[in-house]
């Protein structure tokens, strides 16, 4: 039996483990396995491979997506350029564990966005400066989209929220949460901006999908913007994984 897995922490609210085995019964696969390991510490990764021999791919999730990078023999180009990595590609050879990372997120997150955008989607305020922020920041830069990082914590190159001005939100018609603000269960968090701002022409996107509209869509949308939650870049992502698991 070969397993696949979801690591990070906490795994309360997967997707994957859902999206697999539905998607093993519906090829009519009986030798594979899709399960949680919920660690908390990234240092714990070893273990775990030494004690799940059967182990053959991982997909990544908050908090190791740039913590896992030194466990790692191998990274793909893209993921290497992101610096993070949320899908793992296990192989064994006479007794000796080999890793490779890739980043499926980026994929995901292109291909479902792309379909949105117009002209007036030139510039974007990303909020969030994670692991998941990176495969945004990537996307962005190779659609030559100019982005502004904002954080709540002071950092280089990123700005606060209460530096994002009215003129500043008329400008980037474009915002993108990488953050967990909104997920459940803290459905009533967002990121604080002035919501009074956006309009028609705005595109509000939320990695989020759980609830499906986030309190930061919702918001959006009454003020008329168009929305996009998570979920579409999330399928996107695990079949990108499930592709490279079985190159």
């Amino acid at each position: 039996m070969k397993t696949y897995g979801l690591i990070g922490f906490p795994l309360s609210h997967s997707f994957s483990k859902k999206y697999f085995t539905e998607k093993f019964q519906d090829e009519g696969v009986t030798d594979r396995q899709y399960e949680l390991f919920p660690i908390e510490n990234i240092k714990s990764l070893a273990d775990l491979l030494a004690e799940n021999q059967s182990l053959c791919g991982l997909n990544v999730t908050i908090p190791h997506k740039i913590g896992v990078l030194p466990f790692l023999n191998e990274i793909e180009e893209a993921a290497e350029k992101i610096g993070a990595v949320n899908c793992i590609c296990i192989k064994r050879f006479e007794g000796e564990t080999y890793l490779k990372g890739f980043n499926t997120d980026a994929y995901g997150f292109e291909e479902s966005l792309k379909p949105l955008l117009t002209a007036n989607h030139k510039k974007a305020l990303v909020f969030g400066d994670g692991g998941a922020a990176k495969a945004v920041k990537y996307v962005l830069q190779k659609l030559g989209i100019e982005y502004q990082v904002v954080v709540r914590k002071a950092t280089a190159g990123a700005i606060l929220y209460n530096q994002v001005t009215p003129e500043l939100l008329e400008r980037h018609k474009l915002l993108i949460n990488t953050t967990p603000l909104g997920m459940s269960p803290h459905i009533n968090t967002f990121p604080e901006i002035d919501y009074t701002q956006l309009g028609s022409d705005h595109l509000a996107y939320d990695l989020v999908y759980n609830p499906l509209e986030t309190a930061f869509l919702s918001k959006a949308a009454e003020r008329g913007a168009q929305v996009k939650n998570g979920l579409e870049m999330l399928y996107k992502q695990a079949e990108k994984a499930w592709a490279i698991w079985n190159k």
